[in-house]
């Protein structure tokens, strides 16, 4: 992927780092697998709002993707890859021998024209997708199901993949994007490759205008309001604050706040190094 910087001809583009979208093909999407997408406001059913700083932006449409990958041993065409507003990630349509058309993730390296398939013992190209017991081990995977026949939930984002590090009697051992080790049945599906626009992370977009384009209203810092309105509002002059906190009181910073679920007997390790 190649990023695009810009030259200042504005104060909005001095800063700009934007996508070259060298590797997008068209700019029409699919009409059939468009649906419609509404905005919240950042407010809840009874009207009111329940999350700030959310508002506005530009109207766009929610492709439907396919995370299951259940259309098994059909080989499918990729036609286009084309920019999702709905997530980091490009998506690559699909063309299946029997007329039928999906989108999928695009993994990094995918080329207009390439032929994809989804089986349970299909080869281990990129694009592919197959069940875990029949990759290799080092193989590098994304969208991971946690559950079989449940879809991909794991590994979704931009530049993300998962390495399945070996094999087990029920399970396989992957080392998550955030360095975790864990435990997934191994007769769960998951697409070869990496995901693509991997220099995501890397852009900048130059001026706040460009966030509102997005939905995203100006954040207001707790240390810049009253002690009404924040915990660590207030003060003389330029005061700390104290301890960072959020809005409701909760620490933001070395409070625990993973709450203890059913899966946390398959991780092995966690992101910091500390096993359990």
């Amino acid at each position: 992927m190649a990023l695009r910087k810009y030259k200042p001809v504005t104060a909005g583009t001095r800063w700009r780092i934007g996508n070259a979208y060298a590797e997008v093909t068209t700019s029409q999407p699919e009409k059939s697998l468009l649906e419609p997408l509404s905005g919240t406001g950042g407010r809840n059913a009874q009207g009111r709002r329940a999350m700030r700083y959310i508002g506005g932006g530009n109207k766009k449409m929610y492709r439907i993707i396919d995370f299951k990958r259940d259309k098994k041993n059909i080989p499918a065409t990729v036609k286009t890859i084309e920019y999702d507003p709905n997530r980091s990630a490009f998506i690559a349509l699909l063309s299946y021998a029997d007329g039928e058309k999906r989108y999928i993730i695009a993994p990094q390296g995918l080329q207009v024209g390439a032929t994809v398939v989804s089986g349970d013992a299909v080869a281990p190209e990129v694009g592919n997708a197959l069940v875990l017991k029949n990759m290799p081990l080092g193989t590098v995977v994304h969208n991971i199901e946690l559950q079989p026949g449940r879809g991909g939930a794991i590994a979704r984002s931009a530049g993300t993949y998962a390495q399945l590090s070996n094999k087990e009697e029920k399970y396989a051992v992957l080392k998550m994007p955030s360095g975790e080790l864990r435990k997934v049945l191994i007769t769960c599906m998951a697409t070869v490759g990496t995901v693509s626009n991997s220099d995501h992370a890397l852009q900048s977009m130059g001026k706040a205008g460009r966030n509102r384009w997005k939905g995203i209203r100006p954040r207001n810092r707790g240390v810049a309001m009253n002690p009404v309105d924040h915990p660590m509002g207030g003060g003389e002059g330029r005061s700390s604050g104290g301890h960072p906190r959020s809005r409701t009181g909760k620490y933001a910073k070395g409070l625990k706040t993973r709450k203890q679920k059913g899966s946390d007997k398959l991780i092995i390790q966690r992101s910091n190094g500390k096993k359990l």
